[in-house]
């Protein structure tokens, strides 16, 4: 992964307002090809308005998002093929009510890919539910669940995979699983990879480097040993120590 390429995404000079109030308000932000970055801070500073808007189902209120050599700015239309390069995994996912195999191999079809029968089924054995995929989705457990959820977004190749909080509440097996397939797709495919988190030590076992955001603005990006190492900032020194109180 070299830091040094293009990147596959900037923002600059975004903003987002609700209700005249401004939650974002970035200068910059590169993220690189092939990386995983992770965006940490405390509930409220904007992660994961962040993330909707990289995913295009939002658009900034100023300011622009370069994707993939295009750049986005407020009301200006995302084509179909650029929404297919990305694709999220939620916290709490939505599942259909039918079986494990059909979840997976959804959005698949929805892209007339009907002969993927060997895909849904490598997408499961990267997550450790093959055995499972007859069963109903409504049965399984909420890791088991978010477990589809993140093979259902891998069956679809996407050049970004965003993840909102993709671990939050679950035991630490499940943990385990989801941060294994997430490395391994990184690895594998050079998928890139934006993990909003919470959880500090999820950010440096994962990422390539690292984000602080508070109250909508980033206060530090830095590689992940450096982030926790050599922090710059001292807000990054305290959300780091776990002297921030929020």
């Amino acid at each position: 992964m070299n830091l040094d390429m293009n990147p596959s995404y900037y923002v600059q000079n975004l903003t987002k307002v609700y209700g005249g109030r401004q939650v974002l308000g970035i200068d910059r932000l590169d993220i690189h090809p092939g990386e995983i970055l992770a965006i940490v801070g405390p509930s409220g500073s904007g992660k994961s308005t962040l993330l909707r808007l990289l995913n295009f189902l939002e658009s900034p209120s100023a300011g622009a998002i370069g994707f993939r050599g295009e750049q986005f700015e407020a009301g200006k239309d995302v084509s179909l093929e650029v929404r297919r390069s990305v694709t999220t995994v939620a916290q709490r996912p939505i599942l259909l009510n039918r079986s494990v195999r059909a979840n997976v191999e959804f959005g698949l079809r929805l892209r007339g890919q009907r002969d993927s029968a060997g895909e849904v089924r490598s997408a499961l054995e990267k997550v450790g539910l093959a055995a499972l995929e007859g069963q109903p989705a409504r049965t399984l457990s909420g890791g088991e669940a978010q477990r589809v959820a993140l093979a259902r977004a891998m069956v679809i190749r996407p050049d970004v995979l965003l993840l909102d909080e993709p671990t939050a509440n679950l035991d630490p097996y499940n943990v385990g699983v989801i941060e294994d397939a997430v490395r391994r797709l990184n690895e594998e495919q050079g998928t890139t990879v934006v993990l909003v988190t919470h959880n500090v030590f999820q950010a440096r076992r994962l990422a390539h480097r690292i984000a602080l955001i508070l109250d909508g603005r980033i206060v530090e990006v830095e590689k992940s040993e450096a982030f926790f190492e050599h922090p710059k900032d001292p807000r990054t020194s305290a959300f780091v120590r776990g002297e921030m109180v929020y």
